[in-house]
């Protein structure tokens, strides 16, 4: 099921909830992905502090969030918290360090971490908070 594009409002979301879990997790790396194979857009959000022993505790931060903020932009079943040792957060991260930017990165068509991806949308880290209007 082809998703499309994100929108504004999805970036922001992704955006506002990436700065609020990295007061509890400090994230080496946020991103949207949508992999070519499923279609689906998941953001992502990797820290040096998240590993199989706590990864229950961190995506329970991710809903105890939700619960504080809800939105109808973003569903705490499009996250996925990792660490950085996943392929494609470790994938990302080069990225990062190649091309080091203060803005946001869109990236289409290409291998991430052993996964064929249509399209990512990378934060810059620290993850800047949009500012509401």
């Amino acid at each position: 099921m082809d998703q499309g594009p994100l929108v504004n409002e999805q970036l922001e979301a992704g955006a506002k909830l990436a700065s609020a879990f990295a007061q509890r997790y400090p994230l080496h790396a946020a991103f949207w992905l949508k992999e070519s194979e499923d279609g689906e857009w998941y953001l992502y959000l990797a820290s040096d502090q998240i590993d199989d022993t706590n990864f229950d505790v961190a995506y329970g931060e991710v809903v105890r969030l939700f619960g504080r903020a809800s939105t109808v932009w973003l569903d705490p079943i499009q996250v996925k918290v990792t660490g950085i040792e996943a392929p494609v957060a470790q994938a990302v991260q080069a990225l990062q360090q190649m091309y080091p930017n203060t803005l946001p990165t869109r990236l289409r068509n290409l291998r991430l971490g052993g996964v064929s991806v249509d399209e990512v949308y990378i934060y810059p880290v620290p993850v800047p908070v949009p500012v509401a209007d």
